[in-house]
């Protein structure tokens, strides 16, 4: 069965081939009686390479399911892909945070609470006596 131009467009857009995806009809579980128990109305798909996983029964229409499935799998994909640019953004900015040099601002105020602390430890004396 073809599917649907939009989600062949949404397939292209991340790079994923719609024969990486292993596609099943299964079998319904829950509530529905007999119908539910007799049709393999449920659609399984899963993304060979990336290990995503997903199931519909929501409607009746075994055709209407497969497409739902199509279109839920497409957009975790999709969030899977923009994590990932999320992740690598983030750890370019942390990274720029880390070696950016301190405004003068933080180095008077780093300066200032160094002068402070030496002079709590310059309070506290020598140790003396018995052998220390």
């Amino acid at each position: 069965m073809a599917l649907p131009t939009q989600i062949e467009e949404r397939l292209r857009a991340l790079g994923v081939r719609a024969a990486d995806v292993e596609e099943k009809f299964v079998r319904g579980t829950g509530p529905g009686g007999q119908k539910i128990n007799k049709t393999s109305s449920t659609v399984w798909l899963r993304h060979g390479p990336t290990g995503v996983e997903v199931r519909c029964q929501r409607e009746r229409s075994q055709a209407v399911n497969r497409e739902v499935a199509w279109a839920e799998l497409c957009a975790k994909l999709e969030a899977r892909k923009r994590a990932a640019k999320a992740a690598v953004v983030d750890a370019r900015e942390e990274e720029r945070r880390r070696t950016r040099q301190k405004s003068r601002g933080q180095k008077v105020r780093m300066i200032r609470t160094k002068k402070l602390r030496a002079g709590h430890k310059a309070k506290r004396g020598r140790v003396g006596g018995d052998g220390w």
